[in-house]
C-alpha cells in the first residue's frame, strides 16, 4: 500500500474485510526526547501488516503534538492506515477545532473520539462544551469529513447507573455519527458475545472491534483492572496465582491466554480484533507468530 493510497484509507473500510485481521494501539511519550523510541515501536508493529494502528491522546491534549506526529508518520513512512485519539477532558470547542485543523493539515482522516478520564491529582476537568463522547462526535462531524470511532464497555462503564443506561449511551454515540466501536479490554469472550447480542437486540448493528490486552506482567494486573473496572475470570486468576512470581513464565502464559481469546473470537465470526500492545512489539509479534496460519 503506497502513501497516497494509505492516507485515503478510512478505518470503517479497513474493518469491513471478510478475513481475520489485527490492529494495534500504541501510546506516545510524555516527553519529546523519547519520541524516537516510540517511533521504533510504531515501525516494528508496522512490519506485522496490521489493518491500522491507533495512537492515544493525553488528557487535555498533553501529548497531542506527539499523537498527531506519530499518526502522520505511521501513514506516510510506514504505509499503514492510522487512527488518532481525541478526548473531551480539558477540551473546549476552540481547542478541539484547533486539533481538527491540525489533523486535516497532516492528512489525518480517522479519529477515535473519547470522553477520557480525568487523571488523579490534576487540574483537568470536563468543559461545558464536551462532557460526553457523543457531544465531541457531533462537533467533529460538523467540522470535517472524518471517520469516527468510539469506545464501548462489554461489562458496562464503571460510572454507568445500569446496563440500560450504558446501552443508551452507545445509542447516542451511534446517532452522533460513530462509524465503529472498539471495546475496553475483557478476559472472558462470553461477555463480549452477550454484549454484542444485547446491542443487536436494540437495533445497533455497527462494527464492534473486540479490544484484547495481553497481560504479561502480574504487577500491572491490579492497576489495570482497577482503572478499567474489568474483573479477572477464575481461569485467568489461576494463571496469575501459578505464574505471577515468575516473569518469564507469566509473559508466556499471558501471550498464550490472549492468543486463545483471539482464536476463539475468529472462530466465532469476529474478523477484526484490536490489540492493546502497551508499546511492546515483541508481545504483539509473539501473538502474530501464534496466529501465522490463521492470518496468512
Amino acid at each position: 500500500m503506497n502513501e497516497t493510497t494509505c492516507s485515503q484509507v478510512l478505518i470503517k473500510d479497513c474493518i469491513s474485510k471478510d478475513r481475520p485481521r489485527l490492529s494495534f494501539e500504541i501510546f506516545p511519550p510524555k516527553e519529546w526526547a523519547k519520541i524516537e523510541d516510540t517511533k521504533k515501536v510504531a515501525k516494528a508493529l508496522s512490519c506485522y501488516a496490521p489493518s491500522f494502528i491507533s495512537v492515544t491522546y493525553g488528557a487535555g491534549g498533553g501529548t497531542s503534538d506527539y499523537t498527531f506526529a506519530l499518526t502522520q508518520q505511521i501513514v506516510e513512512k510506514y504505509h499503514v492506515p492510522a487512527l488518532a485519539h481525541l478526548t473531551c477532558v480539558g477540551s473546549d470547542k476552540e481547542k478541539v477545532e484547533a486539533a481538527l485543523n491540525e489533523m486535516q493539515s497532516r492528512g489525518i482522516k480517522n479519529i477515535l473520539a473519547l470522553r477520557g478520564d480525568i487523571p488523579a491529582n490534576s487540574d483537568f476537568s470536563f468543559s461545558k462544551d464536551f462532557r460526553h463522547a457523543d457531544e465531541l462526535m457531533r462537533f467533529i462531524k460538523e467540522k470535517g469529513d472524518f471517520c469516527i470511532g468510539g469506545a464501548c464497555y462489554p461489562e458496562g462503564h464503571p460510572e454507568s447507573a445500569s446496563t440500560e443506561a450504558d446501552i443508551e449511551s452507545l445509542k447516542r454515540k451511534i446517532d452522533a455519527g460513530a462509524d465503529f466501536l472498539t471495546t475496553q479490554m475483557f478476559f472472558d469472550n462470553n461477555i463480549f458475545y452477550t454484549f454484542r447480542m444485547r446491542m443487536l437486540g436494540k437495533g445497533m448493528d455497527i462494527p464492534v472491534l473486540p479490544g484484547i490486552m495481553p497481560i504479561v506482567n502480574a504487577k500491572s494486573i491490579k492497576r489495570i483492572c482497577a482503572v478499567n473496572g474489568t474483573p479477572l475470570p477464575p481461569r485467568f486468576k489461576a494463571i496469575v496465582d501459578r505464574f505471577g512470581d515468575d516473569p518469564k513464565a507469566m509473559k508466556q502464559a499471558g501471550i498464550a491466554y490472549a492468543t486463545e481469546q483471539i482464536i476463539d473470537l475468529f472462530a466465532n465470526g469476529v474478523n477484526h480484533i484490536h490489540l492493546y500492545t502497551m508499546n511492546r512489539p515483541e508481545v504483539a509479534g509473539a501473538i502474530i507468530n501464534n496466529l501465522s496460519g490463521i492470518l496468512a
